[in-house]
């Protein structure tokens, strides 16, 4: 049997879409939204066997950082935030920060968005000044509701998943963990179209 066709919208500029346009890219969206959390799976296993100088592969250090904050009680939400802090290393290279937090911010509390865009900041504390750079940049947020939150994060959980012996639970583990804080935006500019969505499909 042939591979299954895929409804298209006609338009070649977005002002001459017509409502039937909209529609077929509303049918399909719910689908492919409904994959990202394997998307997001996908896009770690990258990380993998990366190194970039550092003692242990970049998945590696994202999973021990995971390891850590669920050993320590964390929920899951918080969990799937250590696991993904160093997601945006492919391509975000000079912000790999903004990238993790972007991917999240739908997902995820006000709190826990804002410490993992600021995680490179604060991590900066224990190299920053070996790179003649500023180590105290951090100091800038001091008295912001989230900084010792952002703070106990780097120190707790990111700082020291970097240990080649230290317990590194599989990504498997955290898998369902990831699909559930995935599974429904909080926020997002298309939330009601997308709740809309849902009911309909």
């Amino acid at each position: 049997m042939g591979q299954e066709v895929q409804q298209q919208a006609q338009f070649t500029h977005m002002e001459h879409g017509t409502a039937e346009d909209w529609q077929v890219i509303a049918d399909a969206f719910g689908p492919y939204a409904r994959q990202l959390p394997e998307r997001i799976i996908d896009h770690l296993k990258l990380l993998e066997g990366d190194c970039g100088g550092f003692p242990v592969d970049r998945l590696t250090h994202c999973l021990q950082a995971a390891t850590l904050a669920y050993r320590d009680g964390r929920d899951e939400e918080y969990v799937v935030c250590a696991l993904l802090h160093d997601i945006g290393d492919t391509l975000g290279s000079y912000n790999h920060a903004d990238v993790a937090a972007v991917l999240l911010e739908p997902f995820v509390s006000e709190a826990n968005h804002w410490m993992i865009r600021h995680h490179a900041i604060f991590q900066g504390y224990y190299f920053f000044h070996h790179l003649g750079m500023d180590r105290e940049l951090r100091e800038q947020y001091r008295g912001h509701p989230h900084y010792e939150r952002t703070l106990e994060f780097v120190s707790r959980y990111d700082a020291p998943a970097f240990d080649r012996d230290g317990e590194t639970l599989p990504l498997e583990f955290f898998e369902p963990m990831l699909r559930r804080v995935f599974a429904q935006p909080r926020k997002s500019l298309y939330r009601k179209a997308v709740e809309t969505i849902a009911r309909s499909g």
